[in-house]
């Protein structure tokens, strides 16, 4: 039994050392190592070897078991290491080459029109404010004249946090910020992320929007209009069209929605616009007198006006995006397009 030990050692040894990769060394591994090695197949055996050579048998096995371990493991590390060496030179890069450029980024299409926004209203005097995306019933409904259990609240699918947290719903919460902090005459716009529990080709959870407030001694809807009719104007193009519709805002009375030429098919109709050629863009109205006084603005010596359009479904518009959820899912191959 001796000499077959000294043999699988020999043997062991040599196909450890001729081993030129991973796998071939783990085959030598199992060979005399594994479950049904030749090793193990002989400690497996031991009640076959007469009692008095089985200690010196068991000990002799162990050091062969030992020195045939070490030597793969130090195989091992020399293998990896040769393998290292071999990636790198692979991926060796000359830094005297003349470099092959850099691709440039840029600025995501909802930035681009956001900032379009703002550069367009700042020209016309408005100021810039920001605020919380977590805000308060009050602030989200109460504050604009929606109290609890008004039938406008159905419309909102609001996401709670508790029963008087909320993410807001609207960027309208900063008007009422902004309303009990500043004195009158002012013009602000309010951009922001807003949250609804809404989910399909056309919505999501998440969305931008950006608002816009003025307040002032004696403006109404004929100031309101001239001002989006400009404002389109500088957004699409000189050529678009406006359409005026009603509506109801809990927080402006009148209420209009505001339409455009759809930048989809040119006014042709499509599946965006529903075959009308126009598409939503902004929803406005003068403000409601009880959303002035809950402020503590006197609604007999001022009026103010309220407007502002769904960043996302303004680039969708303008870029022919079929699903809003490519604005959200940041695919490089989306992103190039847009460029």
């Amino acid at each position: 039994m001796k000499e077959k030990l000294d043999l699988i050692l020999k043997n062991g040894l040599d196909e450890i050392e001729k081993a030129n990769d991973l796998k071939s060394l783990d085959d030598a591994r199992v060979k005399f190592l594994g479950k049904q090695g030749e090793l193990t197949s002989i400690l497996r055996n031991m009640k076959e070897i007469p009692p008095e050579e089985r200690k010196s048998v068991g000990m002799q096995a162990n050091v062969v078991r030992e020195k045939l371990e070490n030597a793969i493991s130090s195989k091992q590390e020399k293998l990896e290491e040769e393998n290292l060496i071999s990636e790198m030179e692979k991926e060796r890069v000359d830094i005297t080459l003349p470099s092959k450029g850099t691709k440039k980024g840029s600025l995501h299409p909802l930035t681009r029109f956001n900032n379009k926004f703002m550069e367009i209203c700042v020209e016309m005097g408005f100021t810039v404010i920001q605020g919380p995306e977590i805000d308060t019933d009050y602030y989200n409904f109460e504050a604009l004249n929606v109290p609890k259990n008004h039938p406008a609240r159905d419309m909102q699918d609001s996401l709670y946090i508790t029963d008087n947290i909320v993410l807001r719903t609207q960027t309208s919460n900063m008007q009422v910020h902004a309303m009990e902090t500043l004195k009158p005459p002012f013009k602000i716009v309010c951009p922001g992320r807003v949250y609804r529990n809404d989910d399909d080709s056309s919505h999501s959870p998440i969305f931008n929007q950006f608002e816009a407030l003025v307040v002032d001694e004696n403006v109404g809807l004929k100031d309101l209009m001239k001002m989006i009719d400009t404002i389109l104007k500088r957004l699409f193009g000189e050529d678009v069209k406006m359409r005026v519709r009603p509506s109801y805002f809990p927080f402006t009375e009148p209420s209009i929605e505001i339409d455009a030429t759809c930048q989809m098919c040119g006014g042709k109709g499509c599946s965006l616009c529903k075959g009308s050629g126009f598409s939503e863009v902004f929803g406005a109205g003068v403000v409601n007198p009880k959303v002035l006084e809950m402020s503590g603005i006197d609604s007999k010596k001022y009026s103010g006006f309220a407007f502002g359009p769904g960043i996302d479904r303004s680039v969708m518009v303008l870029n022919k995006i079929p699903n809003i959820k490519y604005l959200f899912r940041n695919d490089m191959r989306f992103l190039k397009q847009m460029r």
